[in-house]
């Protein structure tokens, strides 16, 4: 089996973990890359797993770093959350095995395309569209001042909604559990292909999220935005954005592999890293003020 390994090596314990197990690994696979600091041009890479340690923010950006020859990834989660990384360090000995015996399947998951333009005035040279691939989700939020941002949203040529707040988020299902749950959209389940659109804090009532067909091209055209609105994609890419851009979401030509192991499905990751589901805890506890603790004379 050719791996690749790949990581985050500004996150505590991870340099320390890829060195503890690189010995295991030479044993038993063909190692063909070992980057943590996402260094290495690996879009031209033939590997049969990446082997991905920190956390879900790791496995974005090795997404992007994968670029169009996308491989199955097994994350190992040296993070806190760890939704796309579900692995502890323990369970990947307990596990690659099986995994090098080819017991495992890989889940294909929905990746985007976000094309960024600038409108060009009558004779006016602007730089070219840049495109950008991405896992997560599309999030345009405004920044110093926090000025309230104005955008028109087009999917296929058709005018759909216009939206007046503090931004808009397109997200992917595997997304949907990130930024997208915090501003209040929906779960998605991971083999959906679907785009869900989510107004963040909205000055319209109305505004309400929406899902949506991922076989559909989505365009944002920014009709008001004061100074520090960005772009971020996959909470890691950052381009500034002014009244002049153009933004354009549509489905990738590749989607991003997960390796999952027996025992790990979509509905037991949610119970386990979110508590979806649970029973409330109504159990109150009682909270000492410390107004009324009495200091005892000497």
């Amino acid at each position: 089996m050719r791996i690749m390994v790949l990581g985050n090596a500004q996150r505590e314990g991870v340099r320390e973990e890829a060195e503890r197990l690189l010995p295991f690994l030479r044993e038993h696979c063909e190692l063909v890359v070992y980057d943590l600091l996402q260094a290495e041009d690996i879009s031209c890479i033939t590997a049969d797993v990446a082997l991905v340690l920190g956390g879900d923010g790791a496995i974005l950006r090795a997404a992007r770093q994968m670029g169009y020859r996308q491989t199955p990834v097994l994350g190992i989660n040296l993070g806190k959350l760890g939704f796309l990384a579900d692995l502890t360090p323990e369970e990947v000995r307990l596990v690659f095995p099986s995994v090098l015996r080819g017991e495992y399947r890989i889940t294909h998951h929905l990746m985007f395309e976000c094309i960024v333009e600038v409108e060009a005035h009558a004779g006016e040279v602007v730089p070219p569209p840049q495109t950008f691939l991405g896992l997560n989700e599309v999030a345009l939020q405004v920044g110093p001042p926090f000025h309230m941002m104005e955008l028109d949203l087009i999917i296929d040529d058709e005018p759909v909604s216009s939206y007046a707040g503090d931004g808009l988020i397109i997200s992917t299902p595997v997304g949907s559990t990130a930024h997208n749950l915090s501003a209040g959209g929906p779960i998605l389940g991971q083999d959906l292909s679907a785009f869900v659109i989510t107004p963040i804090c909205p000055h319209t009532l109305t505004n309400r999220p929406v899902v949506e067909s991922a076989e559909k091209v989505y365009t944002i055209a920014i009709r008001r935005a004061a100074e520090g609105t960005s772009l971020v994609i996959d909470g890691q890419e950052i381009i500034p954005l002014s009244a002049r851009h153009r933004i354009t979401i549509r489905k990738a030509p590749v989607r991003f592999g997960l390796v999952k192991v027996a025992g790990r499905s979509f509905f037991q990751i949610l119970r386990e890293k979110l508590h979806w589901g649970t029973q409330p805890n109504y159990r109150r506890e009682t909270i000492q003020d410390p107004r009324t603790t009495l200091t005892p004379r000497t």
